[in-house]
């Protein structure tokens, strides 16, 4: 079956789907983006995904192009067109079609694309049994990652460097030795005494859907959440390390720059963690 992409209001083959060459998302990455994982037909979380990209899209001032619930309904649409069980959806909005210029132009119609491909979530868990290795990379990235935006060019960078150092992600490190987030994650270590750790919310990192969700079912497992700054030396030496993020779910960090962490395998935190969260995502 071929597949169907939503551009700009009509269902299209994927091969036919195009935007115009002065889009100022392909000229000036002036858009956001979203993924948003479907299990079992269903779109996971996607009142946080559509508050974020409400969010994201307020804070470049660009209006949304259509209602929340309407959005909603074309990511569904997408999904099912293209026979999505499981597996994920990306929405982008970018600000529009307009003749280049810097400044915003006024009457620039926001342009949207919608496409949806299956994922093999199964394969996903068989990885986190094993666990992954991460490196460390230096954070090159603006002052506002917390919004979603599509210029991602440094986490490109960022991502295959780890590929070329034979690791699964990049960790970012900020000019003071503080682990960031990933280039498509977020970063988490469990301490000594068995608290979870992540980065606080700030400019600083993207508040993954995945990472909100994961903290209020650990909270209310009644596990101990310290959410601060933490050093890579600290992830070095954690009990456990683990990262997050809407296709790796919960996902077990095993090395990072060739150490390993803990005793080198997936922790039984980790490994609890991953299985709520698992539990939320299917849950029908």
């Amino acid at each position: 079956m071929s597949r169907i992409a939503y551009v700009n209001g009509r269902y299209l083959p994927h091969c036919d789907g195009m935007v115009h060459i002065e889009d100022r998302g392909y000229q000036f990455a002036d858009g956001v983006y979203e993924v948003t994982a479907v299990r079992n037909g269903r779109m996971v979380d996607s009142d946080m995904h559509l508050e974020r990209l409400e969010r994201s899209l307020s804070e470049l001032r660009i209006p949304m192009p259509m209602s929340p619930r309407a959005v909603l309904a074309v990511m569904e649409e997408t999904a099912r067109r293209n026979r999505v069980r499981d597996g994920i959806v990306y929405t982008q909005v970018t600000r529009g079609v307009a003749r280049r210029d810097h400044a915003f132009p006024k009457a620039a119609k926001p342009a949207v694309v919608m496409t949806a491909k299956s994922m093999d979530f199964d394969g996903i868990a068989r990885k986190a049994g094993e666990g992954v290795k991460v490196v460390s990379v230096r954070d090159i990235r603006w002052d506002r990652c917390d919004i979603k935006s599509v210029s991602l060019l440094p986490n490109c960078l960022a991502k295959q460097e780890a590929k070329d150092r034979g690791a699964f992600e990049a960790w970012m490190v900020d000019d003071e030795g503080y682990v960031t987030e990933g280039s498509s994650t977020n970063a988490w270590i469990v301490d000594a005494d068995g608290r979870i750790v992540t980065r606080e919310v700030s400019p600083n990192i993207l508040n993954g859907i995945t990472r909100r969700a994961l903290l209020q079912l650990a909270a209310d497992a009644g596990t101990e959440i310290v959410e601060r700054r933490f050093t890579l030396e600290e992830a070095m030496a954690a009990r456990e390390a683990f990262l997050t993020s809407t296709t790796s779910f919960v996902m077990p960090v095993v090395e990072i720059d060739g150490r390993p962490v803990g005793n080198g395998a997936p922790g039984m935190l980790t490994e609890r963690l991953r299985q709520s969260y698992v539990e939320h995502a299917t849950a029908v």
